[in-house]
C-alpha cells in the first residue's frame, strides 16, 4: 500500500462518515449509526418530508443545534491525510461528510460532495447565511427560522435525499476520480450514489481502488486491496510507511 501511494501519479481519496466517528460524530448506517438506532431520524434528511412537514423542520433544527460538529476535533485519520497531502502524495479529498473536519485538520484540496453544515441556505431565494447566526435564532425561540430576505424555508447547506448534487461540485469530484491512478475509499459504505459511482469512474480510468472500511461494501470485489482495521489506525500507519516515518 505504501508503495502504491509513493508510486502513484495522482491519488484521490473519497471519505465517508466512518472517518469522523473517532471525532465523536456517529455514522449513519453502521451498527451504532444514527439511522440504525433511530430509523425515524432519516426523515430529517428527506427533502420532501422537510418541505411538507413543519414538525420535521422543527426536529431538524433541534438536530442541527445539537450536532457534534460544532465541538468535534479532527482525529488521527484526518491528520494523516493532511500529512500525505503536504508531502505531495494526495491530490484531492472528495468527502461525503458535512462536518468540515478535513479543512479543520488542514486539508486544502477538499471537494464537499454533500455540502456543509456550517452554512444555511434559503430554498427559495438561495441566500446563504452562517449556520451560527440561524442557530442563534433557534436558541432565541424560533423553532423554524425563515429566511430574513424572502421569508422562505431554510435548511443546512447540505444535500438531502431527493436533492440533486451541485453540478459544479460533482464535476470536480468526477474530474478528480478520472485523473487518479490510485483511488482510496475510506469510511464509506459505497451505497449512496453518485458518490459511490466515483469508484467506477476511477476504475474505468485505470486507477487502482483501495477500500478502507469496517463493514463490507459493494466494491470490495473490485478493489485491489480491502482493509478492515480501524481507520484511525490504518491511515496514520499508512502515512508513516509512505513517508518513511516511524512512531514510538
Amino acid at each position: 500500500m505504501a508503495v502504491w501511494l509513493r508510486d502513484a501519479r495522482t491519488v484521490t481519496v473519497l471519505t465517508g462518515a466512518g472517518i469522523s466517528t473517532d471525532s465523536g460524530i456517529p455514522d449513519f448506517r453502521g451498527p451504532r449509526g444514527v439511522w440504525t438506532t433511530n430509523p425515524a431520524a432519516e426523515r430529517l434528511s428527506n427533502i420532501a418530508d422537510y418541505l411538507a412537514d413543519p414538525a420535521v423542520r422543527v426536529e431538524a433544527w433541534k438536530s442541527r443545534r445539537d450536532h457534534p460538529a460544532w465541538t468535534a476535533r479532527p482525529n488521527r485519520a484526518h491528520e494523516a491525510l493532511v500529512r500525505l497531502e503536504r508531502a505531495g502524495l494526495i491530490h484531492t479529498v472528495v468527502t461525503q461528510n458535512i462536518d468540515g473536519l478535513h479543512q479543520k485538520a488542514g486539508s486544502t484540496r477538499v471537494v464537499e460532495l454533500h455540502g456543509t453544515v456550517w452554512w444555511a441556505v434559503c430554498l427559495e431565494c438561495g441566500l446563504r447565511t452562517p449556520m451560527a447566526d440561524v442557530l442563534a435564532r433557534v436558541d432565541a425561540g424560533e423553532p423554524d427560522p425563515r429566511c430574513l430576505s424572502c421569508g422562505g424555508i431554510q435548511k443546512s447547506a447540505t444535500i438531502s435525499f431527493g436533492q440533486p448534487l451541485d453540478r459544479d461540485v460533482l464535476a470536480q469530484a468526477v474530474r478528480a476520480a478520472e485523473e487518479s491512478d490510485l483511488f482510496l475509499a475510506v469510511g464509506t459504505s459505497l451505497t449512496v450514489y453518485p458518490a459511490a459511482g466515483l469508484c467506477d469512474v476511477a476504475l474505468e480510468a485505470g486507477a487502482r481502488l483501495v477500500v478502507i472500511n469496517g463493514q463490507p461494501t459493494p466494491y470490495d470485489e473490485k478493489a485491489a486491496a480491502v482493509l478492515r482495521d480501524p481507520i484511525g489506525e490504518v491511515l496514520p500507519r499508512l502515512a508513516d510507511a509512505a513517508l518513511g516515518e516511524a512512531r514510538a
